[in-house]
This record gives structure tokens, C-alpha cells and sequence, in this order.
């Protein structure tokens, strides 16, 4: 059972999440190429992923959210972002949004923390499967650019 007004919360303050995002990166010691992309690049990312979140959180195993990621995955390779950072910037996104929910502190049934912690475990397994199919895109661009180098 997922809290829907869990997710709708975090969809409605993708803003400040991004913003917190955002400090992580900059902060981060092993983010060096990602930590000098432009904010509102950052932002855009993580508003592709927030707003969307409850129905990304249902469908991680369609092929448009597959394709949608590993593309991603191609992108970051093209960019020249290594692929540690991209991975990287997953991890940090998930622990972002959990760290906002903990934060709301609503009084909470036993019924309620149940679907708190549900919605935590949804997420990273939807986290998961973002990284499986980014790293399927960088890995997919590198092996067509070594081919067209070749």
C-alpha cells in the first residue's frame, strides 16, 4: 500500500528536493564534472523525475521509462560525464527524497508508517532500476563509439 499523498508531496516540492540536490552535488568531493553543470540543468533532470514520480514508481518496467533512462545513459556518456558521477547523482536524488519525507514528520498510524516505509522500499527499487538502465545506455554509447573510432 503506497501513501499517495507521500508521493503527491514530494512531486509538489520537487523544487526544494532539487535545491537540496543541487548542494549535495556541489558539495560532493566525487561529483567534479557534474558539480559544474548549470543549476537549471540539475533542476530540469530532477523535474523530469519528480513531477512524474507516482507514475514512474508504477511503470519502472515499461519500455518507454527503460528506453527513457537508457537514453539517459547514452546522454551522460556524450557528455562526457563519467559514469560513477551519473550513477552517483541516482543515489544521491533517492536519498534526497527520503530524507524530505522523514523531515515532513506527520503524527502516523501504524497503517501510515507501514506505507512510509513501503513507499522507501518502492523507491529504491526504483532507483535500482534507473541505474540498471542508465549504465545499459553509457555502456551501449561506448561500445558505438569505439566501433565508429575503429
Amino acid at each position: 500500500m503506497l501513501a499517495p499523498h507521500l508521493i503527491q508531496l514530494i512531486e509538489r516540492h520537487w523544487e526544494e528536493i532539487s535545491n537540496r540536490l543541487i548542494a549535495a552535488i556541489r558539495q560532493h568531493p566525487d561529483m567534479e564534472q557534474l558539480s559544474q553543470r548549470p543549476e537549471v540543468d540539475i533542476k530540469e533532470w530532477c523535474q523530469s523525475i519528480l513531477e512524474d514520480l507516482g507514475y514512474l514508481i508504477s511503470a519502472p518496467k515499461r519500455e518507454e521509462v527503460k528506453r527513457r533512462f537508457e537514453v539517459l545513459g547514452r546522454t551522460r556518456f556524450e557528455e562526457n560525464i563519467p559514469l560513477h558521477e551519473a550513477v552517483l547523482r541516482f543515489h544521491l536524488l533517492k536519498d534526497k527524497i527520503v530524507e524530505f519525507v522523514h523531515e515532513q514528520g506527520f503524527p502516523m498510524t501504524s497503517l501510515e508508517l507501514y506505507a512510509e516505509e513501503e513507499l522507501e522500499h518502492r523507491i529504491g527499487q526504483f532507483f535500482d532500476a534507473l541505474v540498471y538502465r542508465l549504465v545499459r545506455g553509457y555502456e551501449d554509447a561506448m561500445k558505438r563509439a569505439k566501433l565508429l573510432a575503429s
